[in-house]
């Protein structure tokens, strides 16, 4: 008889070929715990499903592959079908974990998590640490990796791993599927609406590839409309928009300019009266995040000292708190953010595009030289 594992680990892939082996290997070290690896590939066309299917010819009690629809939503759910163990965790093929009992730990974090509590509503994930970025002294990725170790909404996301119980994940989930992103996110929010997040001991070690490739504020830039847009409930953003996050083997140098035109266009062809609501809604969620720039000036400081991601101070955060945060949450404090907001579109658009023109202007002359 099959023994039944302690934790299953299900990773969603989609042409990922190149990273399944170190995956694996990674995780083949864990110690002290039994696991089991569900591999759900959305339609591989690199040979990442049959590297996973040898992978688990070679280890049948451990590995697992199931082949399902497209979509990093429908692909985790499907593997939470197939999972034998009580613990779950979600993970990216990307993420490594950073210790050999790193699993054993958490599990046993979260087990006397519930115990304390007396109910099973809770949740565990990550902190995150980029792997070597080029630019690995820039404030944007202290930032992020400083920002995952907030209990705050917005701030938990699946490259932190989401590991909890079969029966809460039962109780919030499946994962969102209408939506081609943000499935992580709105699981987060639901598990911290209905139960609550552990930060569990370790890190996740995660690639900054995306980042490298497509530009660091040019992908925070798009993710914070995204953020924005999905909280307001305007899914039109999202249907006429189809590439607003391409798969990993997809990814190039990441072109803000369309994403703005069409947006434009989306909003010329609004009513008044749902543009006006558009506008308002986005200057409320805009306020609301408010906390992430008082944020990022302790990171910043935090980061000219030179110390460790888990120790910032938090002054500047506290004040927004505890008087910027009240003092704003109002219609005068939403109409300002929204004016804000409105000039910083304007200009921000125009930006991009000048900026973009100039970057073909120089790959042009480049080119025209090399041939020369």
């Amino acid at each position: 008889m099959a023994t039944v594992p302690e934790l299953s680990i299900i990773i969603p892939v989609l042409n990922e070929a190149a990273a399944v082996q170190g995956c694996w290997e990674m995780l083949a070290t864990q110690q002290g715990i039994a696991l089991e690896l569900l591999f759900v590939d959305g339609g591989s066309e690199d040979g990442t499903l049959e590297a996973l299917q040898t992978l688990a010819l070679q280890h049948p009690e451990t590995v697992k592959v199931f082949l399902g629809e497209r979509g990093r939503g429908r692909q985790l759910n499907l593997g939470a079908t197939q999972a034998r163990a009580h613990w779950l965790l979600f993970m990216h093929v990307d993420c490594h974990l950073t210790r050999k009992d790193q699993l054993e730990l958490a599990v046993a974090q979260l087990i006397a998590a519930t115990k304390a509590a007396g109910h099973d509503r809770l949740a565990g994930h990550f902190a995150l640490r980029f792997a070597e970025p080029k630019s690995r002294s820039s404030l944007g990725y202290h930032y992020y990796e400083a920002k995952t170790q907030l209990d705050r909404p917005g701030c938990t996301h699946g490259d932190q791993g989401f590991m909890l119980s079969r029966d809460f994940f039962t109780e919030v989930g499946p994962f969102d599927q209408s939506l081609p992103v943000l499935e992580d996110t709105r699981l987060a929010e639901r598990v911290r609406n209905q139960g609550a997040w552990n930060l569990l001991s370790g890190e996740l070690l995660t690639s900054p590839r995306r980042f490298e490739v497509e530009g660091l504020w040019q992908r925070q830039l798009l993710n914070a409309l995204i953020m924005n847009f999905a909280a307001l409930g305007w899914t039109a953003f999202f249907e006429h928009l189809p590439d607003l996050y391409r798969s990993q083997d997809r990814s190039r140098a990441l072109r803000l300019t369309p994403f703005f035109l069409q947006l434009r266009q989306q909003l010329a062809r609004l009513p008044l009266r749902d543009l006006w609501r558009l506008w308002y809604g986005t200057g409320g969620y805009v306020r609301s995040q408010g906390w992430q720039p008082a944020f990022a000036l302790d990171v910043r400081a935090h980061c000219r000292g030179g110390l460790p991601v888990g120790s910032v101070a938090t002054p500047w955060l506290n004040r927004w708190d505890r008087w910027l945060d009240p003092l704003t949450d109002n219609p005068f404090g939403r109409l300002l953010a929204m004016a804000l907001v409105w000039c910083w579109f304007q200009l921000t658009w125009r930006w991009c595009r000048w900026a973009e023109r100039r970057s073909d202007r120089s790959s042009s002359n480049s080119n025209t030289s090399g041939l020369s």
